[in-house]
C-alpha cells in the first residue's frame, strides 16, 4: 500500500505495536492542519525529499523511465551503473571543488 495520507483507524492499528507512524497527516475537509501535524509533515517531507531526489536524477538526467526485459543480470548491471552515475552527479560540485 502506498498512499500519501491514510486514515486515523489505520494509524491507531499500526502504532499500538509501538511502531512509528511515518505517513503524512491530512487536514480535515475545510479545516486547517494542527501546528504539531504541520511540523510532523515537514519532517516527513524532508526525509522523503532526500530519498526521492536520486530517483529524479535517474529519470530526468539519465532518461531511465522504463526497464526493458533484457535479462535480470543486464538490468541489474544497468541499474547499478545508473545509481553509481547518479551518486557522482549528486556530488559533482564537491568533487570539482
Amino acid at each position: 500500500m502506498d498512499k500519501g495520507y491514510v486514515s486515523a483507524e489505520r494509524e491507531a492499528a499500526f502504532t499500538k505495536d509501538g511502531k512509528v507512524w511515518g505517513v503524512m497527516r491530512k487536514a480535515p475537509k475545510g479545516g486547517k492542519l494542527d501546528p504539531i501535524d504541520e511540523k510532523i509533515n515537514r519532517v516527513i517531507a524532508m526525509v522523503r525529499a532526500k530519498v526521492e531526489h536520486p530517483f529524479r536524477v535517474l529519470k530526468r538526467q539519465f532518461g531511465h523511465v522504463k526497464t526493458r526485459y533484457r535479462g535480470l543480470a543486464k538490468n541489474r548491471a544497468q541499474l547499478f551503473t545508473l545509481f553509481a552515475l547518479g551518486n557522482l552527479f549528486l556530488v559533482r560540485r564537491r568533487l570539482l571543488a
